[in-house]
């Protein structure tokens, strides 16, 4: 079987005019990945041509797009966003921003999300990206065209098929897709038997937006990664009495008064009260899911693109991007415990080089090999399959693989290096931290400013 080959562009036509025919980019979800695709897309005017970012809501941001509605919204809609009112970044800005557009000097290094919401307003409004975006536009469907020339080899395209908000539809035609819509709208929620019989309330962090209603309750949070911790936090500075239920060894930072660790909720009793893994019971007013989201992409039909789509893996994706069977469709974002914008800044040149030639990938079996062997890998090291998506210290490596790769400039090493100082700062004083202020002194040096 012959591989599937992007379309490439045309070479300059005839009698040395200059002429090439342009590659049409669909880019899904105006988040900061989405945002980040087309500044790119459109800084390569001679590859390609403008693109063309579907976006659901009628804002750009994705998830640092506050909402304080919950539910499905009036036009039965779900409301995409997951920030809650006080959230504030566990990465400074000087780590956070992207590579070539840095945050406001004079803001602290922490920020309340409202800022993280400016800042990509004000790097929309730089790279004259808003132009390009249908608003109230849902993806219904992105499905493969392929074709065979007569040299044999096959070609793909992309039907891209959307709806606006009047209900109409239209079809359009890309050489490649770039899904840039996120993973942290579909909550995920563990089966716990019994939990029709828990008497209190129900809900996920997702729906989560301030802690002043839940003052005076008694809140179990299922989960302690950085929500989990972060909003129990935020509730026992309300007046919550909060346990925090997960099944991670007891964490060692120092937590406030009003927050009992547990072991994790394991049913629910026939009396209502949750029961845990160490076999003791907890009374509780509210049942507040920490536990993630799910990876959903309902207009793609994954077996059809060689993808198997399970609630926290994609797989296999070359470089965590590219379907071995379609080289020109790609996955931005979606790997976890990163330094955000930066990954989706490698990420993206890495798929433009792909597309306009700069990049060569390998055949599809040795594409699809190299993702078992990295699989099989990290797994015999004892990760969880459901982990596999989890680059944390490897992030750094990968994102100066792709720079090398692609030709652009690779990663300050003093981005890692304050990435990871922060990161032993949250163990130390998980309450303190974002008191810190810093600066960046060199490509190789930053500074704590007092």
């Amino acid at each position: 079987m012959n591989p599937v080959r992007p379309v490439s562009p045309a070479p300059p036509s005839g009698g040395g005019g200059s002429c090439r025919v342009l590659q049409r980019v669909a880019v899904v979800g105006a988040g900061a990945a989405g945002l980040c695709a087309a500044r790119h897309i459109l800084s390569r005017p001679g590859s390609f041509a403008p693109p063309v970012v579907f976006e659901l809501s009628d804002n750009i941001g994705g998830t640092w797009c506050y909402d304080e509605r919950t539910g499905p919204l009036p036009d039965g809609r779900p409301v995409l966003s997951s920030m809650y009112r006080d959230l504030r970044t566990n990465l400074p800005k000087e780590v956070m921003m992207f590579p070539d557009f840095p945050f406001d000097p004079q803001l602290s290094s922490f920020l309340p999300h409202q800022e993280v919401q400016r800042y990509l307003d004000r790097y929309c409004e730089n790279f004259h990206i808003r132009t390009h975006i249908r608003f109230n536009t849902e993806v219904r469907q992105v499905r493969p065209v392929v074709t065979t020339t007569e040299g044999e080899e096959r070609t793909v395209t992309w039907e891209v098929t959307s709806s606006d908000s009047s209900g109409g539809q239209e079809t359009e035609t890309f050489d490649s897709v770039l899904v840039c819509s996120g993973h942290y709208s579909d909550p995920h929620l563990p089966h716990i038997p019994g939990l029709e019989r828990f008497k209190g309330k129900v809900l996920h962090s997702h729906s989560y937006k301030f802690a002043d209603p839940f003052s005076g309750q008694t809140v179990v949070v299922l989960g302690a990664k950085a929500s989990g911790l972060d909003i129990s936090m935020e509730l026992a500075r309300a007046g919550a009495k909060v346990v925090l239920s997960h099944r991670d060894p007891p964490l060692r930072v120092p937590l406030p008064p009003g927050i009992q660790q547990t072991s994790s909720v394991v049913a629910v009793s026939e009396d209502g009260r949750l029961r845990l893994q160490d076999g003791s019971e907890v009374q509780a007013d509210v049942l507040m899911f920490c536990t993630g989201y799910n990876f959903k992409y309902p207009f793609l039909e994954a077996a059809q693109l060689g993808l198997e789509v399970q609630d926290h893996v994609v797989s296999p994706l070359y470089r965590f991007m590219v379907p071995p069977a379609f080289p020109n469709l790609f996955f931005i974002g979606i790997c976890k415990i990163i330094c955000p914008f930066p990954n989706f800044n490698c990420q993206v040149q890495f798929a433009l080089a792909v597309l306009d030639g700069s990049v060569t990938l390998p055949p599809r079996e040795q594409m699809e090999e190299e993702v078992r062997q990295e699989q099989q890998k990290k797994l015999e090291q004892g990760v969880q399959r459901r982990h596999l998506l989890k680059m944390d210290r490897g992030q750094w490596e990968y994102c100066d693989t792709l720079a090398r790769s692609a030709g652009f400039p690779p990663l300050l090493p003093v981005v890692r290096s304050l990435y990871e100082e922060v990161w032993r700062q949250r163990q130390v004083q998980p309450e303190n931290y974002r008191k810190n202020n810093y600066r960046i002194v060199s490509a190789t040096q930053w500074e704590l400013i007092h």
